[in-house]
């Protein structure tokens, strides 16, 4: 499944952020701790170099604990970031921890006096609008349950030594790797109109009838998990009664019981995606492409014989 949902004024954003960031110290990066590879904008690395880098997970309250501790022992080995686990629910934890990694990791500017010019970046529907709030205190950004709310940049004094740059959630113009594509529509990194509800809903029933088969059987009551993908949707769309005349299995209206009552946490905390599963399918991206890119090679360096070929003849 493709993404078809870059809209212009991601675009637009992106130019934006591009032109400011030589005036920035310090990236704050907001991921979904339940898909931190996924919701990693390349966009953002790109843009960032060599400047410090904070990756907040942000929603550790609905992920496995045990994962997210994994991804942040494997975020931190890349030089220069610091990840930590973060919800919306702890306001006061919020608003000490983050100022306090900030001041560590641009010390130079926290030493003269001066405020560190942060930049903060992610996904749409990631909460970063949440987040920015609570570190100001009051209501600066707008904030919804639908992704891409905030559309332009703004600055905010935090009051407290820090001055941070708002940035509207941004995808990117292309997710090479399918099964990201998935995860970012399970979630609700995109509008649900840009994608098939059946098609999200099997992908996320086919990982969680594997990954965590109790959680998912607890919650719909059954007896047995179903043999495969489409048997799990049947099933919980029977037990809660998703049914068309003459019985049949309304599979829209399961998909939406899964994928909102994933979202909302009720099947359990749960991640779709480990730091293992993140490495081979970048190897498997990154193979992809090159085959890709050496084809592309072969058709130009074809043409330009062909075209050589003709001038000869003439």
């Amino acid at each position: 499944m493709a993404i078809q949902w870059y809209p212009g004024h991601m675009h637009k954003a992106r130019k934006e952020i591009a032109e400011a960031m030589p005036q920035v110290d310090l990236v704050i990066e907001v991921l979904d701790a339940r898909i931190p590879y996924s919701s990693e904008n390349p966009t953002v690395t790109q843009l960032r170099g060599d400047k410090p880098c904070i990756k907040l997970l942000n929603k550790c309250d609905l992920a496995d604990p045990e994962v997210t501790a994994r991804w942040i022992e494997f975020l931190e080995q890349e030089q220069g970031v610091k990840a930590m686990a973060i919800t919306t629910l702890q306001p006061g934890m919020l608003k000490t921890s983050i100022p306090d990694l900030c001041r560590k990791l641009v010390p130079s500017r926290d030493k003269v006096e001066k405020d560190i010019r942060t930049m903060i970046m992610g996904i749409p529907n990631v909460g970063k609008s949440t987040i920015i709030n609570t570190l100001a205190g009051r209501v600066i950004a707008k904030t919804g349950n639908e992704p891409a709310v905030t559309k332009a940049q703004q600055r905010i004094n935090l009051k407290n030594g820090i001055v941070l740059s708002d940035t509207p959630g941004i995808l990117w113009p292309k997710v090479d790797n399918e099964a990201s594509s998935y995860r970012l529509a399970v979630t609700g990194a995109i509008k649900d109109t840009a994608m098939e509800y059946e098609d999200v809903a099997l992908f996320a029933a086919g990982y969680l009838r594997l990954a965590y088969p109790e959680a998912v059987m607890a919650r719909y009551k059954l007896d047995e998990m179903p043999a495969d993908d489409m048997g799990l949707l049947e099933a919980i769309g029977r037990k809660r009664g998703a049914l068309r005349p003459g019985g049949h299995i309304d599979l829209h209206k399961a998909s939406e019981l899964l994928l909102h009552e994933f979202r909302s946490g009720k099947i359990g905390l749960l991640s779709l995606e480990t730091p293992e599963m993140a490495k081979a399918e970048q190897a498997e991206v990154e193979r992809i492409l090159a085959e890709k890119a050496a084809r592309e090679k072969e058709r130009k360096e074809a043409e330009k014989l062909k075209r050589s070929g003709k001038r000869i003849q003439n």
